[in-house]
Parts: structure tokens; sequence; C-alpha cells
């Protein structure tokens, strides 16, 4: 069977949202800040021309945003997961078989399309996602998905392209890999780049040169597949489904400084929840529970504390109840007053599906009861979102929240924030 495989990968993908709800954005450059609003994790090309480097330190460009020169966004991430939603749910009308492998990059199997023109074919999968959703996307196509991640860079980057590459011919795919720095390649971190360099390893046609043996013994198995991959040989499958998480962790910064118990409990608390809404979601439970607190390590004037517990549970589990009131009584382990708490965060490991869970003989928990509440309170989240219905102990004021002062609003998933247009 011949393989051909399409990256699909939006443009800019969280300053191209804001952009959807906001077109007097289109041309102007936009960023989009990190949690707590701290530096800069997404930058348009009007951005990046100015520019500003990823991760720059919010505080160094505020004054282009106070003087309007630069459009600053904090994150808005259910905006941004439901609009990749929508773009993915577009790219499964072209193909029956999808690979969502990032919240903004999606492998299409296109194996079944050689004979069409695989060319045009891009251009419509292309306009069609612009014309749907509003997101700008580039396409890269070719025999394999380390060659469509070739291919889809410089689509990005190439004046001729537009936007969408078609990599099949052995010629073509030659001067592509001939194009392409070590250090760009799927799979070739900071580490291995520098350690290929020393060894006159500058391109990834130099890489696909390379004999198998000597691959296979400085970067192991997954290095011989690689090779393979960009010699036109697949070796990557499409994963259709996701496998489940071996571990899950929620933790975020305070947006502002916490000294209290209750504020560093409530904080957690909505960690922990979090963590069991990502657990039922994959329909796992989970056997440990680790909780961490921190103060900031960068306040040369503030005490430094750092802890963490882990506790077993009698039963996995991936109830908010239960996984609240572990994480509770591992914070109360932990937490020691006379400090200024800048983050905390809750880790479960040891996941097991929640169809294999062996029940303890002096359990005492109604784990059906358990199972119908944590449905309806999904049932209500979907409806009315995240914090319709929670557990008390997640608090009500939230005063440890992230700060979040440029947020857009929530256009897609909440009814008060829709657009309204006024007719005159």
């Amino acid at each position: 069977m011949t393989t051909l495989y399409a990256l699909c990968d939006c443009n800019n993908f969280y300053a191209s949202c804001e952009r959807v709800f906001n077109p007097a954005l289109n041309g102007r450059p936009v960023v989009v800040l990190s949690n707590n609003d701290g530096c800069v994790i997404a930058r348009s090309n009007e951005a990046k021309a100015l520019g500003i480097p990823m991760g720059e330190p919010f505080f160094k460009i505020r004054t282009l945003a106070e003087t309007g020169q630069l459009h600053v966004f904090s994150s808005n991430y259910v905006l941004y997961g439901d609009m990749s939603d929508r773009v993915m749910q577009t790219l499964a009308q072209f193909t029956p078989n999808v690979e969502v492998y990032s919240i903004d990059e999606c492998f299409l199997d296109l194996g079944n399309f050689y004979n069409k023109d695989l060319l045009s074919y891009g251009w419509e999968i292309k306009q069609t996602v612009q014309r749907w959703t509003g997101i700008p996307v580039s396409l890269g196509v070719a025999p394999t998905k380390a060659l469509a991640k070739i291919a889809n860079r410089l689509a990005k980057k190439s004046d001729k392209a537009k936007g969408v590459l078609v990599l099949t011919d052995p010629h073509h795919i030659r001067k592509a890999l001939e194009a392409t720095k070590i250090e760009d390649v799927w799979g070739i971190g900071g580490r291995y780049a520098k350690f290929l360099k020393k060894h006159q390893v500058f391109t990834a046609l130099d890489f696909a040169n390379l004999s198998e043996s000597w691959v296979r013994k400085h970067l192991t198995v997954v290095g011989v597949r690689l090779l393979k991959e960009l010699r036109g040989e697949s070796c990557l499958e499409l994963e259709e489904v996701a496998p489940p998480k071996k571990g899950i962790c929620t933790s975020r910064s305070f947006g502002k400084r916490v000294s209290t118990f209750n504020d560093v409990q409530e904080a957690t608390a909505s960690y922990a929840a979090k963590c069991a809404r990502k657990l039922r979601a994959q329909k796992s439970c989970a056997r440990l529970v680790t909780v961490f607190v921190t103060t900031n390590t960068f306040s040369e004037n503030d005490r430094q504390y750092y802890n963490s517990k882990t506790l077993c549970m009698p039963v996995a589990t991936n109830s908010d109840l239960e996984l609240i009131h572990y994480t509770n009584l591992a914070l109360k382990a932990i937490y020691k007053d006379g400090y200024f708490y800048k983050k905390s965060g809750v880790i479960v490991t040891e996941i097991i599906p929640e169809n294999q869970v062996q029940l303890g003989l002096l359990d005492t928990v109604d784990r059906q009861k358990h199972r119908k509440l944590m449905s309806t309170l999904d049932g209500l989240t979907n409806r009315f979102g995240r914090s319709a219905v929670k557990v008390a102990t997640q608090g009500v004021d939230g005063s440890w929240q992230l700060k979040s002062e440029y947020k857009s609003p929530s256009y897609t998933t909440r009814i008060s924030e829709l657009q309204t247009v006024n007719i005159s």
C-alpha cells in the first residue's frame, strides 16, 4: 500500500484566533501572552517583523502595547480549543483517517488520493478551512510524516508555494532535504543537533545520507526510524486515537502572592478537579496523587520553600470529590505558614482504565453514586461552562486566579459573550 500524508498546520494559531473575531487586527502586530500575562507565546508575522522574540517578557514590550503599536492578548485557551475543534472537524471532511497531532496541527492520510491532482486538492483543503473557520493554514504533502513536516515548513516560508507544497518527486524531495537545517528536522532536539553538527551533519540531506548502523549507534532505533522516513520509507503510522495519558498534571502560577491556606487550598482543589475531568475524558482512573507547593524562586526578598507529598488512594478514582479529598490531605501535610506561595499543582499517576479498577474489601464509597454525579457534573459543565457547578472547596471568588488583563471574550462557548451586530 502506497502511503501519502498531509500535515495541516494553522498559521500563528493563537493570534489567528483573535483575528477571526476582530478583523481590524489583520495586518497589525499581535502577540498572545502566557499564563499570568508573563511572556510572549504566540506572535503574528507583523509582531515577528518588529523583532519581538518568542518568550519575551511582557514588561519589556508593555510600552509598545500602551502606545498602540502592538496588540496584546492574554491566553484564552477555551476559545483556542474550540477553534481547534472546528478546524479538525473541517479537515475530517477530506479523508476518513486523521491524527490530531497538537492543538494546531493535524496529519491527514491521503494514501488513496495519489490519482488526484494533489496540489489542487491541497489548495481546496486550505481554502475550505479558511472559509469555514477563518483560520489560515499551511499544507505539506509527502510519502512519510517526517517529509510532510518538512514540506509544511517550506510551504510556510516559500513565496512560490504560498502555503501548499507537494513533495512526491524524488528530485524535489532531495532539494527540500538540502534546504532544511538539521535543527529544523522533526525529532531532532537541540542536543542531537549540536552532536550531529560536530560530525558534519548540517542539513536533513546530510542526515539522510548517513549509514543506518551509525545512526542506530548514536541515535538509537528512534533515529533509524527518522532516517528511513527522510528516505521515503514510512515508519510512523497514523494515530487516529490518541493513547491514554500515563500521567496528568495541572498546575498554575497564582495571579498574586498567596499567603493563606484557604487560598492555596482553593487553587489546589480546582487543579485536582481538572485532573479528575481529564481522567474521565479518557475513561481512566488514577491511584496516586501528588501535590506540590512552591514560593517564587526569583524573589530575593522572600523566604523560599518547596515541598511535595504523594498519597496512594485506597481505590483508583476519577471523582472530583475523592481526588479533592486526598489532595487536601496531602496539602495539609506540606503547607507551612509564613511564606508567600507562587504556585501549586496536582499530578495523578498509576493511571488505569476505569473498567479495570480493583475495589477494596473495606471500601465504603458509593462508587455508582459518584459515577452518576460526575456524569451529571460533566453534562452541566459542557452546557454552561467550567465554573457552573463545582465542589465547595474550590471556592467562589478565586482571588488567586491567573492574571489575564487582556483576555478576549469567549466568543464561541459563552452565550453572554457572543458577538453582537448593530443594524441601523
